[in-house]
């Protein structure tokens, strides 16, 4: 909500309050201690309340209408005139509050005449006293009312520096963040995607050698197309990645997510196919509501499955079985890879980790989730809880 529409609206009704304050101090002066005899001090004391009540929304008017009332009280010789000069001077001090320029000018110059014209008969012998009394009720609810407004417009200004200051930071942090992305694209681009091209033209250059000669292995032809198909697939993956680092808002069909909404479940049963073909034997359970997952967590849904079962080949062993279990329950997506370790000939040997698990966690940890990891009671377990957020659910604040 816009502040310069809210600070104004606001100004007004507290102004409201402050009048109706006074108007209520002025009956109660005017009921205990005053009490007005005559009918004329009470009309003159009904007009000073209702200009009073006036001042709330008109208070150029009501000060002007005040200074006539007051010069017209003193001419009468009402005895409601120093109420009257009180309300004059809080209106004042109320217009210098809230407006600046003539017509502050003529409010007071007009206030100032009025006390000036009740003590004319005592010019010029007492002079020095009629200007300390204009100074008192027309120059000091000036002064103050415009010290008032000053500091808040100064206050002001300062909020609207500092959200300026704010909205620098922002754009200077997502320029950095924006220079960054196009560094590690380049960086994919001339050195992995490089490298994984001329993998995918050596394996291809292999293939078509092996399907010359009769004599070769079948199970070497059908490796050789494993790693064409999977290189060729990785290949892929990071063209789109270095598109989505360069222009993350691009919305290309052909260069933007990395999994599109509906495909995950043909995604994972690949991924599956893929660990059966090193030697896995893995038997799969997905819920078919993960189709609806948006392409944030569906990408970390995918990216689980392969490294989960990428460690379950490697640790695991050829002939290890492996079990992926992935559901949507509780407005969260469980996904469980398990392995009994069965093929595994002896443990691994004891070195440095790789950053797959690493991974995983900064990747879960990303979306609000949490990941567990680590020995069962055969082989290995990986647990993850990702926050469902499906494409026909509205993001929660």
């Amino acid at each position: 909500m816009n502040r310069a529409w809210i600070e104004p609206a606001f100004d007004r009704r507290f102004a409201g309050v402050r009048v109706l304050a006074l108007a209520g101090v002025m009956v109660g002066h005017l009921l205990l201690l005053q009490r007005p005899s005559t009918t004329t001090d009470l009309g003159l004391a009904a007009v000073a309340l209702v200009l009073c009540l006036a001042a709330g929304k008109w208070v150029f008017g009501a000060l002007l209408a005040q200074s006539v009332l007051l010069v017209v009280a003193h001419a009468l010789g009402a005895s409601i005139v120093p109420s009257v000069k009180v309300l004059a001077a809080v209106t004042l001090f109320e217009l210098a509050v809230r407006q600046s320029g003539r017509r502050l000018a003529a409010g007071a110059t007009g206030l100032a005449l009025a006390v000036v014209v009740n003590r004319f008969e005592d010019l010029p012998g007492e002079l020095l006293p009629v200007l300390y009394k204009v100074g008192i009720v027309a120059g000091l609810p000036l002064l103050l009312g415009a010290y008032v407004r000053v500091t808040r417009d100064a206050a002001a200004h300062a909020r609207r520096h500092a959200e300026q200051r704010e909205l620098r930071a922002e754009q200077q942090l997502l320029a950095a963040r924006a220079a960054e992305r196009t560094v590690i694209a380049r960086e994919l681009h001339d050195l992995v995607a490089h490298h994984v091209s001329s993998m995918v033209l050596r394996v291809g250059v292999a293939r078509h050698v092996t399907a010359a000669t009769p004599t070769t292995d079948p199970r070497i032809t059908e490796v050789l197309d494993d790693l064409h198909a999977g290189a060729g697939a990785a290949l892929a993956d990071l063209r789109r990645l270095v598109t989505v680092l360069r222009a993350p808002d691009r919305t290309d069909p052909d260069t933007g997510s990395l999994v599109e909404p509906g495909a995950l479940p043909a995604a994972l049963e690949s991924v599956v196919e893929h660990g059966r073909r090193t030697g896995l034997t893995v038997t799969a359970s997905v819920d078919p509501r993960v189709a609806r997952l948006d392409a944030v967590r569906g990408l970390a849904v995918l990216r689980l499955a392969q490294e989960g079962l990428a460690n379950a080949a490697k640790h695991g062993g050829p002939g290890a079985h492996a079990e992926l279990a992935l559901r949507v329950a509780d407005d969260a997506v469980h996904l469980t890879i398990r392995d009994d370790g069965a093929g595994r000939a002896r443990p691994p040997a004891p070195g440095p980790s790789g950053h797959g698990l690493i991974g995983m966690r900064e990747r879960v940890d990303l979306l609000g989730g949490r990941l567990e990891a680590g020995p069962a009671a055969q082989g290995w377990r990986l647990a993850a809880e990702l926050p469902a957020l499906t494409t026909d659910m509205e993001p929660r604040l």
